[in-house]
């Protein structure tokens, strides 16, 4: 038997929680929100993480917007878990995706969102690569560099 170990989950909301929402959520699970309560964290007792998403999902059912809970820590393999309540529409068309590629559908879904990632990755690199090569085409190496510098610098969050 597996020994409960406390799990952090953070929880992504569709839209803010309101204060009667969050009120309600409370007396449930301890949370935390951040500035504008369209996230929130709370820790979960459960054997693995994977059941502490499903007991956060199971608590949390009808008091709040939830969008997605995923597991704050990554594992050893440096992965988090990602928890997503789909429509019966969107699950339907996941299993029929899935069925056409011959796998599972959280196998598919998993390899499907890791290509995403590794997509928007790709495509976020080029853009960047794209606009330093624009600005190295009014500037110095020496300049952009010391402007890199002066903005990570100046105490203001990069993104």
């Amino acid at each position: 038997m597996t020994m409960a170990r406390r799990h952090a989950v953070e929880i992504a909301l569709t839209r803010p929680a309101t204060a009667a929402e969050l009120a309600r959520a409370s007396q449930v699970l301890s949370l935390a929100a951040n500035h504008d309560s369209t996230r929130l964290m709370t820790v979960m007792k459960a054997g693995n993480p994977d059941q502490a998403l499903n007991r956060a999902r199971r608590r949390l059912k009808g008091l709040l917007p939830v969008d997605s809970l995923t597991t704050h820590y990554p594992d050893q393999e440096g992965q988090v878990l990602l928890s997503i309540a789909f429509s019966p529409a969107a699950a339907a068309a996941i299993r029929h995706a899935a069925e056409h590629e011959g796998q599972e559908p959280h196998r598919f879904l998993a390899r499907v969102i890791r290509r995403a990632l590794a997509d928007h990755a790709r495509r976020e690199a080029e853009d960047l690569d794209h606009a330093l090569r624009s600005l190295l085409t009014r500037t110095s190496p020496e300049r952009l560099v010391a402007a890199v510098g002066r903005t990570l610098t100046a105490g203001e969050p990069a993104c």
